[in-house]
């Protein structure tokens, strides 16, 4: 069966559960993988394992597994790059919130940038941390001090998010060293110094269309803070009371959002500048780089910022019960968020399988012409069919690494690099993980999250292909 009309196909069950049926969200997309696993043939199994680097003897190993094998596999797979830092930034969070730390910070923010000026901030410290972290863990740590300010101020509450949404997801595709532009930058042949300083350029005017976009959805488009399982919001309001003096000092608070940065950015700088091989083993740089590779990987730096964020809540909260209840009660919200998005993961895995990136490669041989507008629309159609930026960034490179000379493109390919990025940003929806994340820890509903996150990102996504268009006639490079 053709793989277009597999995800298609997909696709329309998983609309049709969760808008017609009302199932759960896990429920939904876990029987829109199932469907999408039963039509996907053991042709289009094999031929997706060899695309995806795989031998022939594995390739025929894939095609000949069961579907609840493949499906195990899929949630598996997804589960374990994102459960434990789900798990550990909703501990973060939740003690954030309650122990006051979170509410110190936004006092802070409020006192040096005012209150005026507080999307701004959320828009420029996303941004920043951006580049070194993952777009999810940026979320995650921003979350707490958006509540925070959100409720100083509700109307502006979707404004708030949707800064912190703008900053921080355009580097996942457009900066190294995020695993899709240093995985693009490479196949093409473009210098880190160049990807790394035209990203930026783009990414900032990139996020300043993401800006002018919130402004205009804050005024059009109400939404309410609600209670979400890792805080209410009459405790939100309760925490704006508490005087300041109370409250712990600014230089621990922050240190369970800036800790994890600084140790993940830390250690991908220090091992691009001192590739390992280079170095001479046992000495005194080596070692160090050995304890940065241990304390920088991002699980292990979320868990000494939870280890700091239990210490804040247990000074705020005496009592045991209360200290274990907080963290409970964040464990069980995380498991939630920790399911759905794994599901995602497996639907999207599901669609991959069908090889539909061969199948969009074959649809985009007779239009070769217009490059750059191609090389986002190719983009666009994989990340929207199967959900993960890098997986779409990563297939297009593959169908477009013919055109990466600059002589017959006419520009420098950075710019071939920005549009792949800006296409892997567009229409975000239910089999996007980043999705539910937004859904759950806002309290939004799904409706909302297509208005404040998946419009966001393609006005992003269609502003980064006009300015990338411009630059590569302007400022060539060649």
């Amino acid at each position: 069966m053709d793989s277009i009309f597999i995800v298609l196909a997909g696709i329309a069950v998983v609309l049709f559960c969760i808008i017609v049926l009302r199932l759960h969200a896990f429920l939904s997309l876990l029987i829109a993988a199932l469907v999408t696993g039963m039509l996907t043939s053991q042709d289009q199994l094999y031929h997706f394992a060899l695309q995806s680097g795989l031998s022939e003897t594995d390739a025929v190993a894939m095609s000949a597994q069961s579907l609840g094998s493949r499906l195990a596999s899929a949630f598996g797979s997804t589960s374990g790059k994102i459960g434990i830092l789900i798990a550990l930034a909703s501990i973060i969070g939740a003690a954030l919130m309650k122990s006051g730390a979170a509410d110190k910070i936004v006092r802070s923010l409020l006192k040096l940038v005012g209150k005026k000026n507080g999307s701004l901030a959320f828009l420029t410290s996303s941004f920043a941390l951006g580049i070194p972290v993952f777009f999810d863990t940026v979320f995650y740590l921003m979350i707490p001090l958006v509540k925070s300010l959100g409720v100083r101020d509700p109307k502006k509450f979707s404004l708030y998010v949707m800064c912190t949404i703008a900053g921080g997801v355009m580097a996942h595709s457009l900066i190294p060293p995020t695993p899709g532009p240093l995985f693009v930058a490479k196949e093409l042949g473009v210098d880190l110094g160049i990807m790394i300083s035209v990203g930026i350029i783009v990414g900032i005017t990139v996020v300043l269309a993401g800006y002018v976009y919130a402004l205009w959805a804050n005024k059009r488009w109400e939404l309410p803070m609600r209670d979400t399982p890792d805080i209410t919001v009459e405790e939100l309001k309760e925490n704006t009371q508490v005087k300041d003096e109370d409250l712990p000092a600014i230089w621990i608070s922050i240190l369970p959002v800036l800790l994890p940065v600084l140790l993940i950015a830390g250690n991908t700088i220090m091992n691009m500048s001192f590739p390992p091989a280079s170095l001479q083993d046992g000495s005194w740089l080596s070692s160090f780089l050995e304890l940065l590779t241990f304390i920088g990987d991002p699980n292990i730096a979320l868990l000494l910022s939870a280890g700091i964020a239990m210490y804040l809540l247990s000074t705020r909260l005496k009592d045991r019960a209360q200290f274990q209840k907080v963290l409970t009660d964040a464990l069980l919200s995380a498991g939630m968020i920790i399911l759905i998005t794994s599901a995602g993961g497996t639907f999207g895995k599901m669609l991959q399988q069908t090889n539909i990136g061969e199948g969009i490669s074959q649809l985009a041989g007779s239009y070769q012409t217009a490059i750059l507008p191609l090389a986002f629309v190719i983009t666009a159609v994989i990340r929207t069919a199967q959900g993960s930026a890098t997986v779409a960034m990563v297939t297009t490179i593959g169908i477009m690494s013919g055109f990466g000379d600059a002589a017959q493109l006419g520009f420098h390919p950075v710019y071939l690099a920005m549009v792949i990025g800006c296409g892997s940003k567009i229409i975000p929806w239910m089999n996007d993980s980043a999705f539910w994340i937004i859904t759950r820890m806002t309290g939004m509903e799904e409706k909302e999250t297509i208005r404040f996150f998946s419009y966001l990102l393609t006005v992003m996504g269609i502003a980064g292909l006009i300015i990338s268009m411009i630059l590569s006639k302007i400022l060539p490079l060649t």
